[in-house]
């Protein structure tokens, strides 16, 4: 459960790895490490310290690059809060909630504390759990279309929404749950629901449906992706009232793909050698609730118990395994990329690369189709520095949330950032987006928007205007910055 372990913690294998892809350390490494990052609404990039009360931000230097980007300490977390595995995400208005901690002070405790990060104010403010929640610890999340952040109880079917507007918690209804919500994973959905694949109640899985407050059946995986129940040999004390907790198991991370299916990868099952995958197939005519396939196993005993996976803008799906090492999956194959992962969050960037544990950046083959990119269709043709405009289109969201864990450090990257680049400099920059008119994904033809705030520095004269979306740039507007 320990995942720094994996940082020292590599396998090597026999499958062919693919020779293509790219690798490269930061130019300068973050101070105190990366366990968890996340892709802020200004194209920086926030990391939690290894010392988990402190957190760093990464900044792209003048040209774009991440790689040859720089590292700054912020606030660090209020006091008396210090988790370890804690839901995630970054709102609509480009503020970072996080919720919870299967650890606080590196102790069991399965806290139901939470924080709120400004990045204008550069500050953390303490963020109440909903009401009678006991324990959040590392429970999933996902936001909603709406805004709204979907959090669930760890230990119990219920589930709550936080309004961003008043940052108060409110319980929905959810009937009809299988099992708790405990080592599960959410996707979100083109139709703005919620799947997830059964950890306690395996091999069933379900989608929540929040306009009605129920769970209903997505159909059974065809194998198992469940690892052992018992991870540590022994009852898990449960504060405050020190009940039992006996773990469900472990699982993988699930992707939603372009092409509306999601890729889900597990752990080895108790009593197999390999660790399986599945691809879930959406409702269709006459089929009802979707329907899974079984998907390629991983090679030589390597499994994805507790790990992460990113949907690269060629729409392959990304998975860094137990052993850290990468894999792409591309519909069909899953193929060994030739490099190790160290355990290290993968997230999404701008750039279309995706950031490996904070420490490395990772650029795949081919490239994305031309359909997936945001659209602008409104965008003003002259904007001055400091001030805030509108902007609007379609994807603007991105085709999926391109980021996941499973239950917990929530990394997702389904919102739009705006990337003025100067003509004559080629200098970048990036522009605060904020209110998004929705997180949806997969939005199609219809009409999004976002307000941007042009930073104070941004080189005047001509220029061009993109909107990026999980590492996809819309076609550049003019513009002129005055």
């Amino acid at each position: 459960m320990l995942r720094w372990f994996l940082l020292a913690f590599s396998l090597a294998f026999a499958a062919a790895p693919v020779q293509a892809q790219t690798y490269k350390a930061l130019a300068h490494q973050p101070p105190d490490g990366a366990l968890i990052t996340l892709q802020m609404t200004d194209g920086t990039v926030l990391a939690q310290g290894f010392g988990e009360a402190d957190w760093w931000k990464l900044t792209p230097d003048n040209k774009g690059s991440y790689q040859n980007g720089t590292w700054a300490r912020v606030a660090d977390l209020p006091a008396g809060y210090q988790p370890l595995y804690f839901a995630s995400a970054v709102l609509a208005d480009g503020r970072l909630v996080i919720q919870g901690g299967e650890y606080n002070f590196d102790v069991f405790a399965f806290t139901n504390m939470g924080a709120v990060y400004d990045p204008l104010a550069n500050s953390w403010t303490n963020l109440a759990p909903p009401k009678g929640w006991q324990n959040v610890g590392d429970s999933p999340s996902s936001v909603l279309p709406d805004g709204r952040l979907l959090l669930g109880y760890k230990f119990k079917k219920r589930v709550a929404a936080l309004d961003p507007a008043t940052l108060a918690w409110t319980e929905l209804p959810s009937t009809k749950k299988n099992d708790f919500n405990a080592e599960e994973g959410w996707t979100l959905l083109p139709d703005g629901t919620i799947l997830t694949f059964d950890v306690k109640a395996h091999p069933k899985s379900e989608r929540y449906l929040p306009e009605k407050g129920k769970w209903v059946s997505a159909g059974d995986t065809p194998v198992d992706l469940r690892g052992p129940q018992n991870c540590c040999g022994r009852c898990i004390e449960v504060p405050p009232k020190n009940k039992c907790y006996d773990p469900p198991g472990e699982v993988g991370p699930a992707i939603l793909r372009p092409d509306g299916s999601v890729f889900a990868a597990g752990a080895v099952p108790d009593g197999e050698s390999h660790a399986h995958t599945a691809v879930w197939m959406p409702p269709s005519a006459g089929d009802k609730h979707g329907h899974w396939v079984a998907g390629p196993d991983f090679p030589n005993g390597d499994q994805a118990s507790d790990t992460y996976a990113s949907l690269l803008p060629n729409g392959h799906v990304l998975v860094e395994a137990s052993s850290g090492s990468l894999y792409e999956f591309d519909g069909t194959a899953l193929t060994r990329a030739p490099f190790n992962g160290g355990g290290g969050a993968t997230m999404v960037l701008p750039t279309g690369e995706v950031l490996i544990g904070g420490s490395h950046v990772y650029a795949s083959t081919g490239t994305y189709d031309p359909s997936w990119a945001p659209t602008v269709a409104a965008a003003p043709s002259s904007v001055t520095r400091g001030q805030s405009y509108a902007i609007s289109g379609t994807q603007f969201n991105g085709l999926s949330q391109a980021n996941s864990f499973g239950d917990e450090d929530e990394t997702q990257t389904n919102y739009p950032l705006v990337r003025i680049t100067n003509n004559a400099t080629g200098h970048v920059f990036y522009a605060r987006t904020h209110d998004h008119s929705s997180m949806g994904v997969a939005t199609g033809a219809a009409t999004v928007s976002t307000h941007f705030d042009v930073p104070a520095a941004t080189e005047t004269g001509a220029a061009k205007l993109e909107v990026v979306a999980n590492g996809i740039p819309s076609a550049p507007v003019n513009v002129t910055v005055n």
